[in-house]
């Protein structure tokens, strides 16, 4: 690969609708099928906007809700697969900003860090289908005080459903494309019931062969959700989501896996001769059958199960005409499996006859439970807001071994397994959140509006670890520096927030906010202070310092009736950098060394703007350039420098993001074509290893007829992602990001896909 700078990709919808809870509206008249919407966050005191669900429409069915906000200032978001829906590949970041360390709410409830084996939460395509989806609100660098997050260090995403319609309906849609996907949608809508209730349930099916290799990638969900109202003052709301996810991996890469297999390289599944004669060569000591050359080139198979339940009910009572309050209670269950079929634990091992080969998983179980309430006050030109978030999560965690006969036999890749015949160790974590906030909107004048507040975080994490559970030869090898357990606690009594927005005039206004924020210990055995030796998480149990972040943002909007337009540019001081290395291929699973590695200062600048030429035709565009550097080196505990990471880029930041797409929308005839770029991206904290930047074009076009029958309102939609077939690498640190060299930690993204689709409501 060339060390060069190329520009690169995300996606752009044609009519960005971006939109801002709690301000006042803006008129914007888009085009024939043009709604009210707020435009760049008008009114508010930070950087944030709002797509809606028009936005996500214009993907293809099952595109995952990341793909509608990736055109956004300020937003990298990568996935190997054009859905933007394969977890393992999934990343989003802000500002520099990895995933775990930004807040994701849906309906209020927290989703956790999102990260693929995630502890406290679930991912976003798990939660709820895409169709389901309202809005999405992005703030950049500050979230609400209000959001219930441990881990939002960078910003936020807040996901909102949409609620049952007042009319008795029925919502369809089938697409098919590329790759064999499949994706069958079905919604039905109560309509208003006598007794004030509306409801509706829907349920989704996608499933698709994997682009290369073989392999499956399917899912299905279940979304209900119920309002009802009590008098004039109380509604009641419900949602109750249930998720099955089933997929087979894409192989990990790495820069000399590319060069010599190329990217059309994957997992041998459909080959288990040639994955026996591998693992036999291995342990025996012989060489490899070409084209490899390590074990870790390819693995029979991989794969990621989930399935989750996830339900909420909120009752919001206007107690008097100043006086408000709002309380949510919820729940989510979750089990998970991640599989590896792998040569470092042969089955014959244990059983005589076995293969050479066993399937490793990392097995998950959440159950967590919390309450959120919010109380607001109007007084004069004063809105007084206070609430708290308690949260009680109990994690497992375990790594097991199952066994495979002589003929591969014994584990279904997309199956939970059972009967494990060994389990090397496994964890009951324990994590109480209590959080409490308190601010104050005050509008000063017509044009002049203040907010000011603060919040505290009380964490406290434990670990036990459940040695009953562990078999031979593990138990008996287990060494005295076995992690067995402990306590680890992050408290913070006062996490400020400001900020101020002047409306200059109808058109101009200027905003500036300033924010501390502060993410948690990771209750887990392969993230976080836990994930270390017990002598190891002995001498940093009291000294380890919580990652912190203090956010300085300013900007400017214009907002007239053909052109809206931000600009805003922002500070980043981010403190106690946490870092956890580990040494071997990341399917042998060894312990993590965490240490506290300094500071990262990010600053840059955002820009946005949508043109109406008219209300068929606009052009919308954003820019990001953000430089994001360690301060640091990595030194050990006498001083030695172990990483010369001072002044070096943060790994997965790209200095430029570019969007830009042209629409077209006459009310039958519709469609949109964007181009996105992106610079190159380091995988290496010594920055001597990158990827290149790419540039990626795709194409929507459709049609929805115009009849007096029962067609009225059938949408024909085809989409084209990466039109020009480029190849380029998507996900990078899919297997986390070394100190430098190159890794086994890319994926490449999918080639051109092309999809159809058709969409009816009935009412």
């Amino acid at each position: 690969m060339k060390k060069s700078l190329l520009l690169a990709s995300a996606s752009l919808f044609a009519f960005p609708a971006f939109a801002a809870e709690n301000t006042e509206l803006a008129m914007a008249d888009t085009g024939a099928n043009s709604e009210i919407v707020t435009i760049y966050g008008q009114g508010e005191t930070r950087q944030i906007q709002t797509v809606t669900q028009a936005d996500l429409s214009l993907k293809e069915p099952g595109a995952s809700p990341f793909q509608a906000v990736a055109s956004l200032p300020g937003v990298n978001f990568q996935s190997s697969d054009s859905f933007g829906a394969y977890e393992w590949s999934t990343r989003i970041s802000l500002r520099g900003f990895n995933q775990n360390q930004l807040g994701f709410t849906l309906d209020g409830v927290p989703l956790g860090d999102m990260s693929y084996g995630n502890y406290n939460g679930l991912h976003i395509s798990r939660a709820i289908s895409s169709e389901n989806i309202g809005r999405t609100e992005i703030a950049q660098g500050t979230g609400s005080l209000g959001t219930a997050s441990t881990s939002n260090l960078g910003g936020t995403l807040a996901f909102y459903s949409i609620d049952p319609s007042d009319k008795m309906g029925l919502t369809a849609s089938t697409s098919y494309g590329s790759f064999s996907s499949l994706h069958e949608y079905v919604r039905l809508d109560s309509g208003e019931l006598p007794t004030g209730t509306r409801a509706y349930v829907s349920y989704s099916f996608q499933q698709s062969d994997k682009w290369k290799g073989d392999g499956l990638q399917k899912a299905q969900l279940i979304n209900g959700k119920v309002v009802q109202t009590i008098g004039a003052d109380v509604t009641l709301t419900g949602f109750l989501n249930y998720s099955v996810r089933r997929e087979n991996d894409y192989q990990d890469m790495s820069l000399d896996m590319l060069n010599r297999l190329g990217s059309d390289w994957d997992n041998i599944s459909n080959n288990w001769p040639l994955a026996v004669q591998v693992a036999n060569a291995y342990q025996q000591g012989k060489p490899l059958p070409a084209p490899f050359a390590t074990v870790d080139d390819a693995y029979y198979n991989a794969a990621g199960l989930r399935n989750d339940v996830l339900g909420g009910v909120t009752a919001d009572w206007s107690i008097t005409p100043n006086l408000e309050f709002k309380v949510t209670g919820y729940g989510h269950n979750n089990t998970g499996r991640g599989l590896w079929w792998t040569p470092y634990v042969p089955t014959s091992a244990f059983i005589p006859g076995g293969a050479p080969i066993s399937v490793r998983t990392t097995e998950y179980s959440i159950s967590r439970y919390g309450t959120i309430a919010s109380l607001v006050y109007t007084l004069d030109n004063h809105e007084i807001e206070g609430g708290v978030w308690y949260e009680n999560n109990n994690f497992r965690q375990a790594r097991r071994y199952y066994a495979l006969a002589a003929d591969g036999s014994g584990v279904t890749s997309l199956q939970f397994p059972s009967n494990p015949m060994a389990t090397q160790w496994a964890f009951a974590f324990n994590t109480t959140t209590l959080v409490f906030h308190l601010q104050d909107s005050w509008k000063v004048t017509d044009a002049l509006k203040v907010n000011f507040g603060f919040k505290t975080q009380t964490v406290n994490n434990g670990a036990h670890f459940l040695a009953n559970q562990v078999t031979e030869p593990f138990k008996s090898g287990l060494a005295a520096t076995q992690f067995t357990g402990g306590k680890i606690k992050t408290d913070n009594g006062f996490l400020p927030q400001a900020g101020v927005n002047y409306q200059i005039d109808e058109s101009n206004e200027v905003f500036a906010d300033y924010s501390k924020n502060q993410r948690a210990f990771v209750s887990a055995a392969t993230s976080g202070p836990f994930s270390t030796t017990q002598p190891g998480f002995d001498a940093i149990k009291t000294t380890l310092k919580p990652e912190t972040s203090q956010t300085v943002e300013a900007g400017y909007r214009f907002n007239s009736e053909k052109l809206q337009a931000l600009i805003a540019g922002y500070y980043v001081m981010f403190k106690n950098r946490q870092l956890a290395t580990q040494a071997g291929a990341g399917i042998v699973g060894a312990p993590s060394v965490l240490s506290n590695v300094g500071s990262v200062t990010s600053k840059g600048i955002e820009a946005a703007a949508t043109y109406h030429f008219t209300h068929e035709l606009s052009l919308s565009g954003s820019y990001s350039l953000n430089e994001s550097t360690y301060d640091d080196d990595v030194t050990n505990a006498s001083g030695t420098v172990l990483m010369h990471t001072k002044d070096k880029t943060t790994t997965d930041a790209p200095k430029h993001i570019l969007s830009v797409a042209l629409g077209y929308d006459d009310g039958a005839l519709f469609g949109n074509v964007n181009v996105s770029a992106m610079s190159k991206r380091y995988f290496t904290y010594e920055n001597d290893q990158w990827v290149n930047g790419r540039t990626l074009v795709g194409l929507t076009a459709g049609y929805r007829l115009q009849t007096d029958n029962l067609l009225d309102g059938l949408e024909l939609q085809v989409n084209v992602d990466n039109l020009f077939d480029e190849k380029y690498i998507s996900t990078i640190g899919s297997n986390g990001f070394g100190a430098k060299g190159d890794n086994q930690t890319l994926l490449p993204g999918s080639p051109r896909a092309v999809f159809v689709s058709l969409k009816k409501s009935f009412n």
